[in-house]
């Protein structure tokens, strides 16, 4: 059997090291949490890369979250559910969390707004909030798993994201989701998850129109997902197959970002 090349004495650590020290530290957790070691990106990397090589580091960075990727991806289960909770065991108050300071939540009108669609939709008329109101709506109380390294239990009410899909007509065989949010977020989903019975299309918290501070106008809501993956104050919507990243993705977070 062929071995891979190693690279001599202790380069390989070295390297590794050196490349962990170049991510954000949230993902360099997320990264090291996800269970390669040292050694597993010692081996990745273990032709003829050189430490003081920038471009090989990332390159060899962004091979090992598209690896991640694809065994989260694979792991997935579309019917496994995520724990519940009982109200008993809400975090209150639940923490607000941004790459910016509450003040700065953007503040969108209800009145005026309207859901953007795109893509390999049918019915891409936009949606007004009264229209989704009046959806059939549930709740969930589930855990939001922050990538910080902190959680929070929350009760989430909406339209389940499914169902919302086959509204609109959404082609379920596409690879992706995009969203663009009014904070300039922007992040992306795979369509397993989106079809998930516990996605949502989340419009209240704890009972109550969801606030500015959560996402108003609405949310996604995926108890499946880290965090970071679930947008807030979502203005339009887009199915694809063309890959569309994400505000943290393309900074090197990664993209699938499974809890």
């Amino acid at each position: 059997m062929i071995q891979p090349k190693k690279p001599a004495g202790r380069e390989g650590e070295l390297i590794v090291r050196e490349a962990l020290s170049v991510m954000p530290a949230p993902a360099r957790r997320l990264f090291m949490q996800r269970g390669l070691t040292l050694g597993g990106l010692a081996l990745l990397s273990g032709c003829d890369i050189r430490i003081s090589s920038q471009p090989s580091i990332e390159r060899a960075l962004k091979a090992v979250s598209r690896m991640n990727d694809a065994a989260q991806a694979a792991l997935f289960d579309p019917n496994r559910l995520a724990a519940t909770y009982s109200e008993s065991e809400l975090t209150r108050p639940f923490p607000f969390n941004a790459f910016y300071p509450m003040s700065q939540a953007p503040k969108v009108d209800g009145d005026s707004y309207r859901l953007k669609l795109a893509g390999l939709i049918q019915n891409k008329t936009p949606w007004a909030l009264t229209d989704l109101y009046a959806l059939p709506q549930t709740q969930q109380i589930t855990r939001h798993i922050c990538v910080e390294g902190w959680s929070a239990i929350g009760r989430w009410g909406g339209v389940r994201y499914a169902d919302f899909l086959k509204q609109i007509g959404a082609d379920t065989t596409a690879k992706y989701i995009n969203f663009e949010c009014a904070d300039g977020y922007h992040t992306s989903i795979d369509m397993p998850t989106a079809l998930h019975p516990q996605t949502l299309l989340t419009l209240s918290y704890d009972g109550f129109l969801l606030p500015r501070e959560f996402g108003f106008p609405m949310k996604l809501r995926m108890p499946t997902k880290l965090g970071y993956k679930n947008p807030k104050h979502i203005m339009v919507m887009t199915v694809t197959n063309t890959y569309p990243g994400g505000y943290w993705e393309d900074q090197g977070y990664n993209w699938f970002g499974g809890s």
